[in-house]
């Protein structure tokens, strides 16, 4: 059975029995900061299992892709030198949210495997936690597993629920028992069953993880019941497809070898056995899915991720004899392989191709920068020195030169590597990614009621009755004047934050009493949030209270988020289809557009979005709306954010020229907007540039602005505004022609001055030596007339320093004749040491300082004695 018609089966099995296929989502985790990557099905579905969030459906089937490379699960290490290691992977699940629980779980799980995967029933045992007795009996008594096969697996980890088969999410919050299915390769494989001593070996090996959510624990430990129990279940696809295959590594599946053929291919490697092939397949299918995401190679979070695996792959292509680009001409046979089952893969493929590329190239120029600074750390230790492990972990770690690279150039220096000190290093970052990478519950306020009707789409006041009133995140029945509180209402027209649009202020007014809204947020899906303080009166829970929303500040936002639509589409019409938004904030000042693109947008660019944009808003369409279902909407053409969340049902809004998917406030025709102007462009990482622009009134403000300035420089230079880029230019040719006149004056100055300096040299056994300072001289001075003084004295050594802009600068020449017993790099690395700082170069020439100044004397009057040392 190949390894698309595994996963195909899974999904229609699971659609057979009333689950919802639920598209994979983003290996970037939707609306989750605590996440690095998706690293497992659930990972879309926090938010409904802690209730924060609810979806049509009460039952959900999926194939998501995840990602092990970074944040608490990283397997990068091991993969390739074990068979079932991998960055990327397919993980199949089943979820229940409040459904069904264990006994339909259990039934699913056993049908699939034995009757549509037609996997013996002799070969599967069975884990279950040692106090689950239900799971136990429904293995036992309604499955018919033999008791022998039935192992209950208990807190093995030294604290309460600390074991294999007990799940939570997260210190406190939903968590539950779990129950493993692990598949028998037979007698003649190693290994015994789990919680067994040989438990480690390849014999019985996981196929299936089902989670039953079944309590909530709370901080001090205590497990309560939940109302609504869920199931959560994970199975490998790699890992299904080899017990299917009858394969013992999940590298010897169809797709892995179909990779690794491909790059044996590209790297002309006969032996098809060799692990780098394996790292090189495994790591080309994570590359090409979180370059389609939008992760772009950089030096920090998901772009350090992404990049770091290249680097990693192509490194394997080196050890293979691979020194040419050859990673990107893989990502065919990637799309080859999973194209039809995720067509934005094939969708995308030209630009993974480039990016791969691009990167590839790159490396080149990254081993020679990584030279050059291994180069200057040996050049000042000698045989037998040992490199410490921090500057071995920075080459690796902050510009990807490969660690046995640098062992292997320190062996032929006879110099010795800090290994300790390096793992050392590397542990320490490894805690550090675990950290950011745990789940951390945001402690919501705890609302059980009705849901909030929210009415701001057709007006913004509204009469309601508050419903709960929180203060400090408690609940209360009433406050008085003064205090801060957060009210729940049954119906309001303020919009709670959501999509990148901030929440609507206002005020709620009623029988004496008034509440200052300053935000609205979202408890939960449906029940919102507003913050506020009561500036007059008392209020309690039942109250009657108007609820009017800031009209003028609702009206300067819905321009900037209807505006937001417009340019989104703009800048995928210039820049193209490739762009996607990676963020935004829209509030009453401006829009705040983050979006994936690899390079500066032009002046021109710019100017050409502005001018569609406003074009949209003269020709001053109606604005429409309307809820459609999800897969109808995006075949009419509807933009979906691609890991964004959304029903079945989903809002669709037209604007102009624009089709999106939006939950969020707009005009009502686009010449309400009034006039949009871009007014910064920049990057904010790698791949991901930002966009702000303003509409409206604060537009005018802002040519407003734009046009006192023009005003106030022309006045400035004498010119009228109409003429100020020629005059502009005009002053530029004057400053340039005056620098000129300038370096040419020094340099006039550097040989009248050389001749003086030169007769101030003295005699060191034979060597002429020039040591002074030369007050205020910039470095560029120095350097200039360094050379001129070597020729001065014909055979020697110049040592010249400056105390300019309140740092020491040291600059060191040496004529080729005593270059063989002086060095100038070493020569000025003695002298910036002594000054606070470090200097390198040329054995002829070399530049260094420090920023103790007063220190310079001192350092420059042991010249002679080092020099004198050196002959």
């Amino acid at each position: 059975m190949k390894t698309a018609d595994i996963r195909s089966k899974f999904l229609n099995f699971f659609h057979s029995k009333n689950h919802t296929i639920v598209k994979s989502s983003s290996l970037i985790p939707a609306n989750d900061p605590t996440l690095l990557f998706t690293n497992s099905g659930m990972v879309q579905f926090k938010d409904v299992f802690t209730g924060k969030d609810t979806r049509p459906y009460k039952r959900a089937t999926t194939a998501q892709r995840s990602l092990r490379a970074g944040g608490k699960h990283n397997d990068l290490e091991n993969v390739g030198y074990t068979a079932r290691h991998h960055t990327f992977f397919e993980m199949l699940g089943n979820f229940s949210f409040g459904d069904y629980f264990k006994e339909e779980a259990i039934q699913f799980s056993w049908e699939l495997l034995t009757t549509v995967y037609m996997l013996p029933k002799e070969k599967l045992w069975v884990t279950v936690y040692f106090e689950d007795d239900q799971a136990y009996d429904i293995w036992k008594n309604k499955i018919g597993v033999p008791e022998e096969r039935i192992i209950r697996i208990g807190d093995n980890k030294g604290a309460r629920y600390a074991s294999d088969n007990f799940w939570q999410m997260a210190d406190t919050g939903p968590c539950g028992p779990c129950s493993e299915i692990f598949y028998d390769h037979g007698p003649e494989v190693w290994g015994g069953p789990p919680g067994s001593p040989e438990e480690d070996g390849d014999r019985y090996i996981e196929i299936w993880n089902l989670v039953f959510m079944q309590f909530d624990r709370d901080k001090d430990g205590v497990l309560h019941p939940l109302p609504h129990p869920c199931v959560d279940t994970g199975m490998g696809l790699e890992r299904i497809a080899a017990v299917l295959q009858h394969v013992h590594s999940n590298y010897d599946i169809d797709l892995f070898q179909h990779l690794i053929q491909a790059a044996a291919r590209e790297t002309n490697t006969s032996d098809l056995t060799n692990n780098s092939l394996k790292v090189i397949a495994d790591h080309i299918r994570a590359c090409s899915f979180m370059i389609v995401d939008g992760v772009i190679p950089g030096n920090e979070g998901r772009g350090y991720v992404l990049r770091r695996i290249i680097r990693r792959a192509l490194r394997h292509g080196y050890q293979l004899g691979q020194t040419k680009p050859f990673f990107h001409r893989l990502v065919a046979d990637v799309v080859a392989e999973m194209g039809a089952a995720y067509p934005e893969l094939a969708e995308q493929q030209e630009r993974v191709v480039a990016v791969l590329k691009l990167e590839e190239e790159r490396f080149q120029a990254t081993l020679e920068k990584g030279m050059k600074i291994l180069e200057e750390n040996l050049a000042t230790l000698k045989k037998g020195d040992v490199l410490d492990g921090k500057t071995v972990f920075t080459l690796y770690d902050t510009y990807g030169f490969p660690f046995d690279l640098t062992a292997d150039i320190c062996r032929e220096r006879g110099v010795s590597l800090d290994e300790k000190g390096f793992d050392i290093a590397m542990q320490h970052q490894r805690e550090m990614a675990r950290a950011s990478g745990k789940f951390k519950t945001n402690q919501q306020l705890s609302y059980t009621g009705d849901n909030t009707d929210f009415q701001g789409y057709v007006t913004l006041e509204t009469g309601s009755t508050i419903l709960a009133i929180y203060r400090d995140g408690t609940a209360v029945q009433e406050a008085d004047e003064g205090q801060d509180v957060v009210l729940v209402l049954d119906r309001t027209p303020f919009y709670a934050e959501s999509g990148g649009q901030v929440g609507d202020a206002g005020v709620l007014t009623g029988f004496g009493n008034a509440v200052e809204v300053y935000d609205t947020q979202k408890i939960t899906a449906n029940v919102f949030g507003h913050y506020g303080t009561v500036s007059l009166g008392h209020i309690k829970v039942g109250d009657t209270v108007q609820a009017h929303v800031n009209a003028q500040r609702r009206k300067s936002i819905t321009r900037n988020h209807s505006a937001t639509h417009l340019m989104h589409k703009a800048l995928r019409q210039v820049l193209g289809s490739h762009v996607q938004q990676k963020g935004s904030l829209v509030d009453a000042e401006k829009t705040r557009f983050d979006f994936s693109h690899d390079a500066p947008v032009t002046p021109t660019q710019i100017a050409e979005v502005e001018a569609i944009v406003n074009a949209e808003i003269l020709a001053n369409t109606e604005v429409h709306d309307q809820i459609m279902d999800f897969d109808a909407a995006v075949e009419g053409g509807a933009m979906a954010l691609f890991g964004e969340k959304y029903g079945d049902k989903v809002r669709v809004l037209d604007i102009g020229f624009s089709r999106e998917l939006c939950g969020g406030v707009h005009v009502k025709r686009t010449g309400d907007i009034g006039l949009f102007k871009i007014v910064s462009e920049g990057g904010i990482a790698s791949g991901i540039r930002r966009v702000e622009a303003v509409t409206g009134e604060n537009a005018l403000h802002w040519l407003k602005n734009l046009n006192d300035n023009v005003n106030k420089t022309a006045t400035l230079l004498k010119s009228p505004p109409s003429e100020l880029f020629e005059r502009s230019k005009l002053v530029q040719d004057q400053v340039r022609q005056l620098e000129k006149e300038l370096e040419q004056t020094k340099e006039k100055l550097a040989v009248a001055m050389a001749s003086d300096l030169a007769a101030q040299a003295q005699d060191i056994q034979g060597v002429k030596v020039l040591v002074t300072t030369l007050k205020g001289a910039d470095a560029k001075f120095l350097r200039e007339i360094v050379p001129v003084l070597k020729d001065k004295l014909q055979s020697g050594v110049v040592v010249l320093a400056s105390d300019a802009e309140g740092k020491a600068t040291v600059a060191v020449g040496v004529t080729s004749d005593k270059t063989a017993a002086i060095k100038a790099g070493e020569l000025v690395s003695f002298v910036s040491a002594k000054v606070g700082g470090k200097g390198g170069g040329r054995p002829d020439m070399a530049m260094g300082g420090g920023t103790d100044v007063a220190a310079l004397p001192t350092a420059l009057a042991e010249v002679p004695a080092w020099i004198q040392a050196k002959l």
